[in-house]
C-alpha cells in the first residue's frame, strides 16, 4: 500500500532529490561554461606562458610549404591543431590542460548521443 509504506516514500524522495541535484549542476555549468570567459582565459593564459611552440608561432608568421611538406602531411594552421600534432613535445601544462578540454568533449559528446545528463 503506497501511502503507508516508508520505504517507498524514501526512494521516492531520493529519486526526487537527485533529479534536482543534476538538472541544478546542468544548469549551473551551461551558465558559467557560456557567461564566464575567465574558464576560457585562464588555460589559454597558462598555454602562451607555458609553452615553446605558441611562442615560435607569435615571432614567425604562418607561410605555406609549397615543396617542403610531403602530399601526404597536413601543415596545420591552427595552433591548437599544432600543439596536438606535436603532443610529445609539449610540456606538461599543456598536456594537461588539451587533456581536460579533449576529454571533457568526448564524455559530452558520448553521453549527451546517449541521452544521459551531460552539459
Amino acid at each position: 500500500m503506497w501511502p503507508l509504506d516508508p520505504f517507498r516514500k524514501e526512494v521516492l524522495k531520493f529519486a526526487v532529490s537527485c533529479r534536482v541535484l543534476t538538472l541544478v549542476l546542468q544548469v549551473l555549468t551551461r551558465f558559467l561554461g557560456s557567461s564566464t570567459p575567465i574558464v576560457y582565459w585562464f588555460p589559454a593564459h597558462l598555454l602562451q606562458d607555458q609553452e615553446p611552440l605558441l611562442r615560435s608561432l607569435e615571432t614567425v608568421p604562418w607561410k605555406p610549404l609549397a615543396g617542403d611538406s610531403s602530399p601526404g602531411q597536413k601543415v596545420p594552421r591552427n595552433s591548437i591543431m599544432r600543439l596536438l600534432y606535436n603532443w610529445k613535445t609539449c610540456s606538461l601544462v599543456t598536456q594537461c590542460i588539451l587533456g581536460y578540454f579533449l576529454a571533457y568533449w568526448l564524455l559530452g559528446l558520448v553521453l549527451h548521443c546517449n541521452f544521459l545528463p551531460w552539459t
